[in-house]
């Protein structure tokens, strides 16, 4: 169980194996999260991936192969029970439903850590500094697609968190993500 923390590894306690998909649009702080709060061994990013395929973190066309490549790396975390987060913006339910369908194959818990407390406002503004820019209207339908906590559970995530915008994790309102 991920106890409520604060921004320091000590308040982590995932299970062995656990499966943890980073929920979230671009600019709400998921890597800054995962950099954090995780072990870089056990996180698996697809912005890295798509740097180590094109030599540009930013390159979609990228993002069949580096998608593969998470999934090479998932399959062999997941077969030796080892933690693993994934972080990228899994913001559309059949990307969610494959990597649950592999934690399932090998009877791993999951979590999803969902960032639904930073603004389309606030990215925006965050995005205006940063030298990688996300295209507006990308960034505008991403904020549309991100899940609540209930549609979480109901895919099947055995546990469902929220990160506030001061990256302090709270558990979801229990009658909010009953099954």
């Amino acid at each position: 169980m991920l106890s409520e923390v604060t921004g320091s590894r000590p308040g982590l306690d995932l299970a062995p194996g656990t499966l943890t998909v980073l929920v979230g649009p671009s600019l709400v702080g998921k890597s800054t999260f995962a950099v954090r709060q995780f072990p870089p061994t056990w996180r698996i990013c697809l912005d890295v991936l798509r740097g180590a395929v094109a030599d540009d973190e930013a390159d979609q066309s990228a993002t069949t192969v580096a998608a593969a490549v998470q999934d090479l790396l998932l399959d062999e975390r997941l077969a030796r029970g080892l933690r693993t987060v994934i972080d990228s913006t899994a913001l559309l339910p059949h990307v969610r439903t494959k990597l649950l369908a592999r934690a399932r194959y090998y009877r791993r818990p999951t979590l999803a850590l969902l960032f639904n407390q930073v603004s389309l406002e606030e990215c925006q503004r965050r995005n205006a500094i940063r030298p990688r820019k996300v295209p507006p209207d990308i960034l505008r339908w991403q904020h549309t697609l991100i899940p609540t906590a209930q549609e979480l559970r109901a895919e099947g995530f055995d546990q469902v968190l929220t990160v506030a915008a001061d990256a302090t994790v709270h558990a979801a309102a229990p009658e909010a993500v009953a099954r």
